[in-house]
């Protein structure tokens, strides 16, 4: 069915995590065929009124590109189910453990569910849900937004924020709010991490008070790297290739280029095509030289 925006209520948009890179993928393929695939809906309090259970960077893309209205799936199940039912089948990237602790809070808090409880609908131990609540309750809410807002990685809030907000809370936020409005990668995270935690006093306000200044001089004083020969570098070049191929054979046998959208896939295409004809030069090159011999 085809519902106006008026009747959508996005209470649940704060359980997911933006990502910039998705949503403009996303956008262009939605503006390229249209909607192919619907958003999920339960009927909410007030008639003629749906509550979106899962479909957010849908309905942001589409109000992007001026749409009135969204392809929706009405379930006829309760919000509650809904959310549980809509995890458990959510395909494509699994979510991170902090998306996991926002879904749990919310169903402990809003809809009374124990742990136990929630450890049972989820087929989890007990302890695997105290800790994503315990995880979701160490950061502060400040946190929390801006990796929402895809400007901190959740992997870099819950591996450096998460101990840094425990040892002190008003240092973290200090450097969150002296990183703003950048995004901060993780690696860049993990640096002032360490800076703020192994160095002295005044490596420490540096990092808190001007942290893009602290990860450039940084960079600046990092050791250069030492020069190799062509033939080490040739070396080197030959091992990447090897693993860029294992890889790229890995990321193929997952079923990913059966899931590509269609402009995703004619560049695949294209750029698979581009790289053979430069592999198959390679391969001439090397077996003229083989066949040759190593003296040559």
């Amino acid at each position: 069915m085809e519902i106006e925006w008026h009747q959508l209520e996005l209470r649940y948009e704060s359980l997911r995590r933006m990502s910039s890179e998705q949503e403009k993928r996303l956008l262009g393929s939605l503006a390229t065929t249209g909607q192919q695939s619907t958003v999920v809906v339960v009927r909410g309090e007030q008639s003629n009124r749906y509550v979106l259970i899962d479909g957010y960077k849908r309905v942001r893309a589409l109000r992007r590109l001026g749409r009135d209205t969204v392809r929706a799936s009405v379930w006829e199940i309760g919000e509650m189910d809904a959310l549980i039912v809509a995890h458990l089948m959510k395909r494509g990237e699994p979510p991170s453990p902090l998306e996991q602790g926002w879904l749990l809070r919310e169903l402990h808090e809003r809809f009374g569910l124990s742990l136990n409880e929630l450890a049972l609908r989820f087929d989890r131990s007990s302890s695997w849900v105290s800790r994503r609540l315990s995880l979701v309750g160490q950061l502060p809410e400040e946190v929390h937004q801006q990796v929402r807002s895809g400007r901190i990685a959740a992997h870099a809030a819950m591996k450096f924020l998460v101990p840094l907000a425990r040892a002190n809370r008003a240092d973290c936020l200090r450097l969150l709010s002296a990183t703003e409005p950048r995004r901060v990668s993780s690696r860049q995270m993990e640096r002032l991490y360490t800076a703020y935690m192994s160095g002295e006093e005044k490596a420490r306000q540096l990092v808190l008070e001007q942290p893009w200044l602290f990860l450039e001089a940084e960079q600046q004083t990092t050791s250069p790297t030492l020069e190799t020969t062509p033939a080490e570098q040739l070396l080197d070049d030959l091992r990447l290739l090897g693993v860029v191929c294992r890889r790229c054979l890995k990321r193929a046998q997952s079923g990913l280029l059966d899931r590509l959208l269609p402009f995703e896939a004619e560049r695949v295409q294209r750029l698979w095509q581009a790289a053979q004809m430069d592999f198959q030069v390679l391969s001439q090159r090397c077996d003229e030289w083989a066949h040759a011999g190593p003296s040559a």
